[in-house]
């Protein structure tokens, strides 16, 4: 298995150069809302307005987003299943052809079971965290890709290790995918 990618939120620390040859260092900036323009950008890619807020979390070198963070709630109050989301094509595209191969058995089949159960708790803990102490109504509940055991999508899987979850299915898609995918990304930092 390769190291995971140098970036995300989970991550904490980020080693190396950025696209530009200025060092990253060793501290981590949290990402910042969405602008006019990442909205933009993610209306474009899903055809539709997005339900709920977000910030984008993970990007390309050029900048456009790979993953966003959705708010636990859409703009309506509804529960948001979905905390980080791939909206990239061909990231979309990519880890699509590992499903459309039986993906999603193999991985269920193949990663360990109680490290599958600790990333579907940290990953519907992190969202908890984001819930208002005072909300009233249904709130989000399970793990990752809206389940509390196995491995429903995997396109929600590499979202969250890209994005810093310590996810074995990520890391089981990740190793599947070509590899400058994985170097065409960089760390989000606050502008």
């Amino acid at each position: 298995m390769r190291p995971p990618p140098p970036l995300g939120v989970g991550w904490g620390t980020h080693h190396g150069d950025d696209a530009s040859g200025t060092s990253r260092g060793d501290s981590y900036t949290p990402p910042v809302r969405a602008t006019v323009e990442d909205r933009d950008a993610i209306r474009a890619l899903l055809g539709r307005e997005p339900t709920a807020e977000f910030e984008v979390v993970v990007r390309r070198r050029d900048g456009g987003p790979v993953v966003i963070r959705n708010a636990p709630f859409t703009r309506d109050g509804t529960p948001m299943p979905t905390r980080y989301w791939l909206v990239d094509p061909e990231w979309n595209r990519a880890v699509g052809r590992v499903e459309a191969a039986g993906g999603v058995d193999d991985a269920e089949g193949t990663v360990d079971p109680e490290a599958l159960a600790r990333a579907h708790v940290a990953y519907a803990a992190e969202r908890d965290a984001a819930v208002p102490a005072d909300a009233v109504g249904p709130r989000p509940r399970a793990g990752v890709a809206g389940t509390r055991l196995g491995v429903k999508c995997l396109h929600a899987h590499v979202a969250w290790r890209l994005a810093g979850g310590d996810d074995p299915v990520g890391d089981w898609t990740l190793d599947r995918l070509d590899p400058a995918l994985i170097d065409d990304l960089v760390p989000v930092v606050a502008r």
